[in-house]
C-alpha cells in the first residue's frame, strides 16, 4: 500500500491570523477567509502568493550575476528571520556609521542587495508597511560614499561597463523582479555585524521601486556583489518558520552566517546533496543553487519527469533549484502536470476537485472535503536527490487549506508552456522549506537540510 499522510481537519491553515497560539486549530471559516457565497466580490488571500510566486519564477529566468573569493577573517553570527504575510522572510542588517538598522528581504536568487534611500524615494504600488518605511540616508554616515566609475565592484553590475569623458561616478543601476522593479545608485558602507565590520559594503541606493515589499532585498545568491561573496563566507545557514507566524514580530526562525571554518561537525546528522553547475558556466543563471534533483514520488508513486526537469541543459534551461524568495515551488507546465495526474491518480477520486477554489486561488488541484469529515487521506511528497537523500515533506509543507471545506496543492505553474523560456524548469520555494534547517556549504559546493523546529528560542 502506497504511505499515506492524515491531513486532520485541525491543520493550521496558512491564511490564520499572525497572533494565532502555535496549536492545531478547527477548520472553519474565520476573518482571512471570505465565505463561498462572498468570494466572488473579494480576493482570496491566497491568490496574490501564488500570482507573486510566478511572477518571481519569471523573473528567476533572466538574470545576471558572477562571483568571488573567501575572507578567512570572517566571523560567525546569528540573525532572526521573520515571516510575513506578503510571502518573504526578512532579516535585519546594520549599515553605516553610526549604525542604523535596516530591514531587508532574504533572497537566495539574487546577488545585489539594495534598500529604500533619501527623502527622494519613490515606490508605486508597493505592498503597505505596518509601520513608517526606514530610509537610507547616505550624507547621515560618515563612512558611505558612493560607488566611482573605476572601482572594481561597479564592474560586478555592469560588466561590459567602459567609464566615459569626465564620469566619476559609477552607472545607476535597474532590476526587474516579475512585474516590479527597483533602481538607483551603487553605495559603499560599513556593514556591521556581530563581531565584525566590512567597511566597503557594496550595495543599492534605491530612489524608486514598483510592486516591490516594504524593505529592501538581500541577495544571498552567487554572485560576487552577493552578502556570502563580499563576506568570504564558506557556508551560510537558515532556518524558516511557519507561515502560521507570518507578521508576528515575536517568532522568528534563525540565520547563520558561517565563518570561513569548515562546516561543523553538527552537520554529521544532516542529509547532504550536491549543488550543480549550470554547463553553460555563463550569465544570466549562474547566480542560483542548483540542486541534484532525480525522482519525485507521490505516496511512493513514481511522477514521469523529463530529463529537462532533472539537469539543465547547455542553452541555460532546465535543472531545478533552491530559493528563499519564491514563496510556492514553481513548475513549469509538463512536469506540474505529471505531478498533479499523479496526486489524482493516488487519491484514486476519494475527494472531488473544487474548481471555485482553483479559480479563486490560483492554485490546483483544490479538493473539496466531504461533509462530517474528521480527516483527509493526502499521499506523501518526497523529492529525491543525486546520493540517495530525501526530503520528505510533512502535508503541510505542500497542502494549504484553503476555506472551510477545500485544500489546494500549494505548487504553482504558468499553465502553458513558453516558447523560448529559458531557466529553471523547478524552483523550490519557501513554502516548502518551512521548518527545514538548511546549510549552504559553499567550500563544499552542496546543502545539508534536515526537519526541525525552526521557532528561535
Amino acid at each position: 500500500m502506497s504511505p499515506i499522510i492524515l491531513l486532520s481537519l485541525f491543520l493550521l491553515p496558512l491564511i490564520s491570523k499572525a497572533s494565532t497560539p502555535p496549536l492545531q486549530l478547527s477548520l472553519h471559516l474565520h476573518s482571512h477567509s471570505p465565505p463561498l457565497s462572498s468570494q466572488t466580490q473579494q480576493q482570496h488571500p491566497l491568490l496574490p502568493l501564488s500570482v507573486s510566486s510566478l511572477l518571481r519564477a519569471t523573473i528567476l529566468k533572466n538574470l545576471n550575476h558572477s562571483h568571488s573569493h573567501p575572507n578567512p577573517n570572517t566571523s560567525p553570527s546569528l540573525s532572526p528571520l521573520l515571516p510575513h504575510s506578503y510571502g518573504g522572510y526578512s532579516l535585519s542588517l546594520s549599515l553605516g556609521s553610526p549604525p542604523r538598522p535596516f530591514p531587508f528581504l532574504f533572497d537566495t536568487a539574487s546577488h545585489l542587495s539594495w534598500l529604500p534611500c533619501s527623502h527622494s524615494f519613490r515606490c508605486l504600488h508597493c505592498l503597505p508597511s505596518p509601520s513608517p518605511l526606514p530610509l537610507y540616508f547616505p550624507n547621515s554616515s560618515f563612512s558611505s560614499r558612493l560607488v566611482g566609475c573605476r572601482n572594481p565592484s561597479c564592474y560586478w553590475i555592469h560588466p561590459s561597463h567602459s567609464c566615459p569623458y569626465n564620469t566619476t561616478l559609477c552607472s545607476p543601476y535597474l532590476l526587474v523582479y516579475g512585474s516590479g522593479s527597483t533602481g538607483g545608485l551603487l553605495v559603499l558602507d560599513k556593514l556591521n555585524l556581530p563581531g565584525q565590520t566590512l567597511p566597503n559594503f557594496m550595495f543599492g541606493c534605491s530612489l524608486f521601486s514598483d510592486r516591490q515589499p516594504p524593505a529592501g532585498l538581500a541577495g544571498f545568491g552567487r554572485g560576487s556583489p552577493s552578502v556570502p561573496s563580499q563576506l568570504g563566507l564558506t557556508h551560510f545557514a537558515y532556518c524558516l518558520v511557519s507561515r502560521k507566524f507570518d507578521d508576528d514580530s515575536a517568532v522568528s526562525g534563525s540565520l547563520f552566517l558561517g565563518g570561513s571554518a569548515d562546516v561543523p561537525l553538527a552537520s554529521k546528522d544532516l542529509q547532504f546533496i550536491p549543488f550543480v553547475q549550470n554547463p553553460t558556466k555563463s550569465l544570466p543563471f549562474s547566480v542560483y543553487y542548483y540542486v541534484a534533483l532525480r525522482k519525485i514520488t507521490v505516496g511512493g508513486k513514481k511522477v514521469q519527469l523529463q530529463t529537462k526537469a532533472l539537469y539543465p541543459g547547455h542553452a541555460g534551461d532546465g535543472g531545478s533549484i533552491i530559493d528563499s524568495g519564491t514563496t510556492f515551488t514553481y513548475m513549469e507546465p509538463t512536469p506540474f502536470h505529471s505531478l498533479v495526474d499523479t496526486f489524482t491518480q493516488v487519491i484514486g477520486g476519494r475527494y472531488n476537485r473544487s474548481a471555485l477554489i482553483e479559480s479563486r486561488t490560483g492554485l490546483k488541484p483544490c479538493f473539496s472535503l466531504p461533509t462530517k469529515t474528521s480527516q483527509l487521506e493526502l499521499p506523501q511528497l518526497v523529492f529525491h536527490f543525486k546520493g540517495g537523500a530525501a526530503m520528505k515533506l510533512p502535508v503541510e509543507n505542500y497542502f494549504v487549506v484553503a476555506d472551510a471545506g477545500a485544500v489546494c496543492l500549494a505548487i504553482v505553474t504558468d499553465g502553458a508552456a513558453r516558447h523560448g523560456a529559458s531557466g529553471p524548469s523547478i524552483i523550490i520555494g519557501s513554502f516548502q522549506q518551512q521548518n527545514y534547517y538548511m546549510l549552504y556549504d559553499l567550500a563544499g559546493e552542496r546543502l545539508g537540510f534536515r526537519q526541525q523546529n525552526c521557532v528561535r528560542h
